[in-house]
């Protein structure tokens, strides 16, 4: 098992003006300069999936949605995922809900952190992920990162557009921690997945 960890990144919103972009090409440089996982985009926009309508979750039986079955083919190469998470009335995006429920197999026994942005820095949105990925059985970090408040205020292009490098020193430690963790679980689960564990 020499091979790094494959780790994608998840935007999770598809609005024609989202923020995703900013804070995920953030996180992507953060990952890709470091050497323990491999790192890829992977942007909801490219699996225009149907609202989940199958009889069951694939875990009880196939899904017929040929783009879910794109979907569930793509994900299940990862072995852990980092979400872009945007704050809507308290939760996370409709599209990143339905994306979470058109797989079940493919996210077992897997890892995930997020990188959250909003007013309060998608915090709540990020605990409703958290409590979804335990019913997926996969593990979530303790860290994170939440771009909030005046931090949020000051990069939005709505608002004070100024580039994400102005607030990275407030970012760059819970990044570090929630990557940090984020390879160790990754690495744990990985091993126990091949050996059966």
């Amino acid at each position: 098992m020499t091979a790094k960890p494959r780790i994608a990144l998840i935007i999770g919103s598809t609005r024609p003006t989202r923020f995703a972009d900013t804070p995920a090409q953030w996180m992507l440089k953060q990952v890709r300069a470091r050497d323990d996982m491999d790192v890829e985009l992977v942007d909801l926009r490219d699996h225009p999936m149907p609202f989940f309508d199958e009889a069951m979750s694939n875990l009880w039986a196939p899904s017929e949605s040929p783009e879910a079955v794109r979907w569930q083919q793509t994900i299940g190469q990862y072995d852990g995922y980092i979400f872009v998470v945007a704050e809507y009335n308290h939760s996370i995006t409709g599209v990143l809900k339905n994306a979470l429920d058109q797989a079940y197999k493919e996210w077992n026994r897997k890892p995930f952190t997020a990188i959250g942005y909003g007013g309060t820095g998608a915090t709540r949105a990020v605990e409703h992920l958290r409590g979804i990925g335990v019913e997926l059985q996969m593990v979530s970090t303790k860290s994170a990162v939440h771009i909030g408040g005046g931090d949020f205020m000051a990069i939005h292009p709505y608002f004070g557009n100024r580039p994400i490098e102005t607030i990275e020193a407030n970012l760059i430690q819970s990044a570090t921690a929630a990557l940090d963790e984020l390879s160790w679980w990754t690495k744990a689960t990985r091993a126990a997945r091949m050996t059966g564990v």
